[in-house]
């Protein structure tokens, strides 16, 4: 059977995080840039291949200060490690919707994830270009990435929580 590639669409696509702030609110982040592609033999995408990688320097969480904290040695060190890399080992049907495992890679270490696929359907564009839409979630701690900064108030609450909820939306187009 012939493969077919799909090749992430950036322009409607969107990579989400929340992390819990003092423990009682929520602060949400994009990360701006970023590629992938899907290869697969199967019209229903099962067992297909996924590489995905983010620009850790896109990161915009809607304040600089904290984006450029973000970006340091003491989080995730942009200038050693520009990229977070996700790299699929399973892509499983799971009732209606997907199950996909991978190495995820942040700051030279990497550990596998499962996250949960949406399927949106497939659908062609003004272009006639065959598009298909997934939403993807799942969770990490991001203490086993080596994200290990911690702030304490003075009351002695958590200023940043350890697990790291992800959001994304992604359109991959049909390659000829």
């Amino acid at each position: 059977m012939a493969t077919t590639k799909w090749v992430l669409d950036p322009m409607h696509s969107e990579v989400q995080f929340k992390v819990k702030h003092l423990v009682i609110s929520t602060v949400s982040g994009f990360f701006k840039s970023f590629e992938g592609q899907l290869e697969t033999e199967n019209e229903d995408f099962t067992g297909a291949k996924i590489e995905f990688s983010l620009d850790v320097n896109s990161i915009d969480t809607t304040q600089p200060q904290r984006d450029e904290h973000l970006k340091s040695a003491e989080f995730f060190d942009a200038a050693t490690y520009p990229k977070i890399t996700f790299k699929s080992t399973s892509f499983t049907a799971d009732g209606d919707d997907y199950k996909l495992v991978g190495d995820l890679t942040i700051k030279d270490i990497t550990k596998p994830v499962t996250l949960a696929v949406e399927y949106g359907g497939s659908a062609g564009d003004f272009y006639g270009n065959t598009k298909a839409g997934f939403e993807v979630t799942g969770k990490i701690n991001r203490k086993e990435f080596g994200l290990v900064w911690d702030g304490v108030t003075e009351a002695g609450s958590i200023v940043v929580g350890e697990d790291i909820k992800l959001n994304m939306n992604i359109q991959f187009a049909k390659q000829a």
